[in-house]
């Protein structure tokens, strides 16, 4: 019988997120303006498809839009996707996600992510680390039966707040727990 090591772990996860970012995530290019151009399309599909997370927008310092993630797995997984981040309407910095997982899993899909900084510390956390990891902390809006997003008054209270839509794909579910965000220059 085979163990795995960490470091067999580790390598593996790396040449999955590497695989799938060879694959084309859909955001095409390095070019600031595509992936600007990108980020306000999620947006607008986000506020027209889901009108309560226009709250979440008005409340939160800032806001971290991830047009297109895209992950792949089949035993050892991973996934990559680069967006903008924006404090009042105005994008301050690229960043790329980066994830990698080993478990029983199958497939690949692609969605959208927004992180909403609800507060100044939880932001400035973000943009002053070298590399920042979701982790359990994060605080999800979910989808009703209605198709709406509802976010409740304890979720409003949360450092940061994910929404996750426009999943197409095979792969069942999505978190963010495990990714990791780093910024770029595009």
């Amino acid at each position: 019988m085979n163990t795995i090591t960490r470091r067999g772990f580790a390598i593996s996860g790396l040449a999955a997120a590497g695989l799938t970012a060879a694959c084309g995530n859909g955001v095409g290019s390095n070019n600031a303006d595509e992936i600007d151009r990108r980020v306000d399309a999620s947006l607008n599909y986000l506020y027209n498809e889901y009108p309560n997370t226009t709250d979440l927008r008005d409340k939160s310092t800032g806001i971290l839009v991830m047009p297109v993630v895209t992950e792949a797995g089949f035993g050892f997984g991973g996934g990559y996707g680069r967006g903008a981040l924006r404090v009042k309407d105005a994008t301050v910095d690229y960043y790329s996600a980066t994830k990698g997982s080993f478990g029983l899993q199958i497939g690949a899909e692609q969605y959208a992510h927004v992180l909403f900084f609800m507060t100044d510390g939880a932001l400035s956390e973000f943009r002053q680390s070298n590399g920042w990891a979701a982790g359990a902390g994060l605080e999800y809006v979910a989808a009703n039966e209605g198709g709406n997003l509802s976010a409740e008054t304890t979720n409003l209270l949360a450092p940061v707040i994910a929404v996750i839509f426009g999943q197409a794909g095979l792969k069942i579910g999505a978190t963010l727990e495990g990714i990791k965000y780093s910024r770029i220059i595009p």
